[in-house]
């Protein structure tokens, strides 16, 4: 733990853990299963895409068990295939499913614009705490004049959601149509309903903004940003493709930590996922390392607060 001293001192750390730098700590022991946020930060803590490049090619409930075992909250779910399997096992093992993962397509010549199968899995969705996260493509990246359409499809399945009590987050993809953070929550607003809104997404935001002020941006999406998905990244990547975008939890030059004291000041409460997609290797590991770094941010966050209430 930071040690921190009273007056000046407690100022100094304050500034110096929200701006996210970097002591030694050592290891608190392991949380019980599902408990990954307790005492340290309000928002619950998932993974999601943790098996699409594992190389142990682990299975649904070897995946559930995993995560309980690392003291994850539960998991993101990608697409409609093996979704009752995926709400058994989470369940087996004391999870919860945080989002299913869905794309909706603005193309007029598209044989339809999303998956005809959630029809029957929103109702299993029902009393949990599962929301939709929205991917939607089928158009130029950002371009507006489609957004009378994707505004369209969006109240048609808020509507269809709502009866299972079923939210919706636009998931905000670099090189889709719902490119950037600032698409998300436009479109979140022109759609105007309370059950609709944004997901911020760090590795997306990183490829699209260059600017990396995400402060506006937090608290433009305000009460609409219903969660958030992070993992270690570097600053810059002038080269294409992921390598440097998507890195474990605590890798990477880029601040995660002070990203994450920025949704706390912001007053966000809601589910933080882990993006695990892409990094190659035994997903034990990856998930092993980036829960160590998620409580190394939440007990210099606490810490911070800590020695602001001194």
């Amino acid at each position: 733990m930071l040690r921190i001293a009273l007056g000046a001192v407690a100022a100094a750390a304050l500034g110096f853990a929200f701006a996210g730098g970097c002591r030694a700590h050592p290891e608190p022991p392991p949380p019980a299963k599902g408990e990954a946020s307790a005492a340290a930060l309000p928002n619950k803590f998932f993974a999601f895409c943790m098996d699409t490049h594992d190389s142990k090619k682990r299975g649904l409930a070897e995946q559930a068990r995993l995560l309980a075992e690392l003291g994850y909250d539960g998991a993101g779910h990608l697409w409609l295939d093996q979704v009752p399997e995926r709400l058994a096992t989470l369940d087996a093992a004391g999870l919860a499913l945080f989002q299913i993962y869905i794309r909706l397509d603005l193309d007029p010549a598209a044989p339809r614009p999303y998956d005809p199968r959630l029809e029957d899995v929103l109702p299993l969705l029902r009393g949990r705490p599962t929301m939709l996260a929205a991917i939607i493509a089928g158009a130029p990246p950002s371009d507006e004049t489609q957004d009378p359409r994707a505004v369209a499809l969006l109240r048609e399945l808020a509507a269809l959601a709502a009866g299972s009590g079923v939210r919706i987050a636009l998931y905000h993809h670099a090189g889709d149509w719902l490119a950037r953070v600032e698409d998300a929550i436009r479109v979140a607003d022109k759609v105007d309903r309370p059950d609709v809104g944004v997901m911020f997404n760090l590795c997306h935001w990183l490829r699209t903004d260059k600017s990396r002020d995400y402060a506006p941006l937090i608290a433009r999406a305000g009460k609409r940003l219903f969660a958030v998905s992070i993992n270690g990244a570097d600053e810059r990547d002038p080269q294409e493709g992921w390598q440097r975008y998507l890195q474990i939890l605590g890798r990477g030059s880029f601040d995660t930590r002070a990203f994450l004291a920025a949704l706390l000041r912001s007053g966000f409460t809601g589910p933080i996922g882990l993006q695990c997609y892409g990094i190659e290797g035994d997903a034990r590991d990856t998930l092993t390392a980036s829960m160590e770094a998620w409580r190394r941010y939440a007990a210099d966050i606490a810490a911070a607060k800590r020695a602001a209430d001194l």
